[in-house]
């Protein structure tokens, strides 16, 4: 009798544990946290938001600093380890910053996706704008590459990482953003990366109940 209740704790233990959604964020160093504390950057505060909504999920840092939309691809099969339900991919600012060719941002990024589909992994896909001192041709490419692949995919779509500032600033204006940015004027602060999960939450939210079904 012992061996059989002991049998069915161990059973239902495994039944919740099985019910948690592990989501892998796929990203550079806007994902890892770049000169924050542990506890204050991008993956830290996600979780916690998450977990004051109720939500029953796990997520991996899967952020690498410097990481282009090549070095996702490179890295996605090991990433995409059989408990992961779900991924966030935030790709795209290090091939912005060495102006690397936008046909080739684009063939990782579908790379990115089409390993995901093989998974049979949900996908939250952030967007990503280029400045227009690259010229109009690359920005239209660029600015094009997210919004038409996750159309192709089927995957959720955010514009940006940064949508969460808004809020703050409709135009994303650098100046009126400074306070909520560190001394690099690229890398959010902790409360920057707070707005900025205030951004994106609901859409991992939606995330989540896809991974779900």
């Amino acid at each position: 009798m012992r061996k059989a209740l002991i049998g069915i704790v161990l059973a239902l233990a495994g039944t919740a544990q099985a019910d948690e959604v592990v989501i892998a964020a796929l990203g550079d160093s806007l994902t890892q946290g770049y000169g924050l504390p542990a506890q204050e950057g991008f993956v830290p505060q996600l979780q916690a938001w998450l977990d004051a909504q109720g939500a029953d999920v796990k997520l991996i840092n899967a952020g690498v600093s410097g990481d282009t939309t090549a070095g996702g691809l490179a890295r996605v099969d090991w990433t995409l380890t059989p408990d992961v339900d779900a991924m966030i991919v935030a790709l795209g600012g290090n091939d912005l910053l060495r102006g690397l060719d936008p046909a080739q941002a684009r063939s990782n990024i579908e790379g990115i996706l089409q390993a995901a589909d093989r998974s049979d992994v949900e996908v939250l896909l952030v967007g990503m704008q280029a400045p227009g001192n690259f010229g109009t041709d690359y920005k239209a490419q660029f600015d094009a590459i997210y919004p038409e692949l996750s159309r192709s995919y089927g995957s959720l779509y955010l514009d940006s990482f940064f949508a969460g500032l808004r809020e703050e600033n409709t135009e994303l204006d650098p100046v009126a953003l400074r306070p909520f940015f560190q001394n690099d004027g690229i890398h959010p602060n902790a409360d920057g990366v707070a707005r900025i999960v205030k951004g994106i939450g609901p859409h991992v939210l939606r995330l989540i109940e896809l991974a779900e079904k």
